[in-house]
């Protein structure tokens, strides 16, 4: 057993110990060993950030962004620099293989990298002689302090949507993390303690409920970030902005990815078989609901099928895994609780994967790539994000009729499609109602430069995460109308 990681906050340029008395202590999910003690901060940690970073915002906000962008540049230089110490620490804390820890790293990666390009993407705009003698310019200042409320299942990704670009623009910024997987945060935090920031421009503070409501209640924050599910999502949104703070709130999904007769059967088995069992299925991309048009449903099933009966499950350390655990029990005790209710309500269970044994891992959270065919409409399954690696299969005949069943969906994270009609994709990218669209892609991750976008219940608020869409939402806009007497002496 390693030795149990303790888990500080960082406030002010430094490591501080929580003012809490009370502790998570979170465990390994493919070992059920305690891996970090997390303290669940309360509202006074909180009051200390945030008056750390409304401090710091006086003269950061004041720096060039030229300087400021340099800071960035060194943060990747170290993320690259520690970049096994961080991958296996996300894999030990929340349950992914080393190569999806990897991917999760080098996304996050690509945002800083995108971050430092603030210099040209803060720019205004102006126009002159608006009429005689008088000019017209657009500016962008920064907010103040901003946070950020991020999930377990990318627990350095998501913090890097945000953060790089926050603080590039001038603001100063306070992640609060999943309590659940606060190790990879602290990590991250302990490189942004190399950068030698000024104190206070970017702060940590671990906790739950108590943590949240203090931040979106505290009047000298002006912006929140958050991603999780729906019904979360929905609750952070309206007290955010009951508040009168901007909020950008990321909730669940339930991904369809619709299979075409002309699909090239085999990558769409091998992509659509990690999109929906890889991290677990833990993902707000994992495709959750397959839907074969026509002929392909005798062609895909007995691939599908095969892949997730094949699928090498374990601790995602050891050579060869390719899938772990989900992240908690409680998790692994709710997946199997809405499997067997499918599964009594009539649908076909077609892959069981229900209490695995994986020798070595016995007490581990594992949940095998489960396969269900002939769901109907109404069954929880249909409509719950399952946040495990659980595919359900439906059938329509005509890319209509898939497209209807897409559009009816509460959830607008992602929709795919697997076709080599170049006709078809253009429909379905046209009239499919997502944020997201893969066409033969299986998770359709927007690169660091384009917005994180998600429709319906899948997000709430009108900026996204990433790209142009994060200067937006991290800038106020101003706007100078001047005129000058001529003051010439003849």
């Amino acid at each position: 057993m390693s030795q149990v990681k303790e888990i500080f906050n960082f406030i002010g340029g430094s490591l501080r110990k929580s003012a809490a008395t009370d502790y998570l202590k979170a465990p390994n999910p493919a070992t059920s060993e305690v891996f970090s003690k997390v303290p669940l901060s309360v509202s006074t940690d909180v009051e200390a950030a945030v008056l750390a970073a409304k401090e710091a915002f006086i003269t950061w906000s004041q720096i060039p962004a030229t300087e400021r962008v340099k800071y960035l540049f060194r943060l990747r230089l170290l993320l690259e620099e520690n970049s096994d110490e961080i991958c296996r620490t996300i894999t030990m804390e929340c349950g992914k293989t080393l190569a999806e820890s990897r991917g999760e790293l080098r996304r996050g990666i690509e945002n800083v990298e995108v971050s430092t390009g603030i210099p040209s993407l803060m720019m205004g705009y102006n126009s002159e002689d608006i009429a005689r003698g008088v000019d017209e310019i657009m500016i962008r200042q920064p907010l103040g302090v901003v946070a950020a409320i991020t999930p377990f299942n990318f627990p350095i990704m998501i913090p890097l949507w945000y953060l790089p670009y926050a603080i590039a623009c001038g603001n100063t910024f306070i992640l609060k993390p999943s309590e659940k997987a606060s190790a990879s945060a602290s990590l991250l935090f302990r490189l942004i303690e190399e950068l030698e920031l000024p104190q206070g421009v970017a702060n940590l503070v671990t906790g739950a409920k108590e943590a949240v409501d203090a931040l979106l209640d505290h009047p000298d924050i002006r912006a929140i970030s958050f991603v999780g599910s729906t019904p979360v999502a929905k609750y952070v949104y309206a007290r955010a902005t009951n508040n009168g703070k901007r909020a950008q709130c990321q909730g669940g999904a339930k991904n369809p990815v619709v299979v075409l007769p002309d699909a090239d059967m085999a990558a769409t088995t091998r992509i659509m078989s990690e999109s929906a069992f890889g991290c677990a299925g833990q993902r707000c991309l994992a495709a959750s609901l397959g839907v074969t048009v026509g002929e392909a449903r005798e062609n895909f099933i007995p691939r599908i099928v095969e892949a997730a009966r094949s699928r090498k499950m374990g601790y995602g350390l050891d050579p060869g895994v390719e899938m772990g655990p989900v992240i908690t029990s409680q998790s692994k005790d709710r997946i199997q609780g809405l499997i067997a209710k499918a599964a009594s309500e009539g649908a076909h269970l077609m892959v069981d994967g229900r209490n695995p044994r994986v020798p070595g891992y016995e007490h581990g959270n594992f949940v095998r790539p489960t396969v269900f065919d002939n769901v109907a409409p109404e069954s929880e399954l249909t409509s719950t994000e399952i946040f495990g690696p659980v595919l359900t299969l439906n059938h329509v005949a005509t890319i209509e009729d898939a497209i209807k069943l897409v559009n009816q969906s509460a959830y607008g994270n992602m929709a795919c499609l697997f076709t080599s009609s170049g006709a078809a994709a253009r429909k379905f990218r046209h009239e499919v109602r997502a944020g997201n669209i893969g066409i033969n892609i299986g998770v359709a991750a927007p690169m660091a430069f384009f917005p994180f976008s998600g429709w319906k219940e899948s997000f709430f608020g009108d900026l996204h995460g990433q790209g142009h869409d994060a200067i937006e939402f991290y800038t106020d806009k101003k706007v100078v109308v001047e005129r000058w007497a001529d003051t010439q002496v003849e």
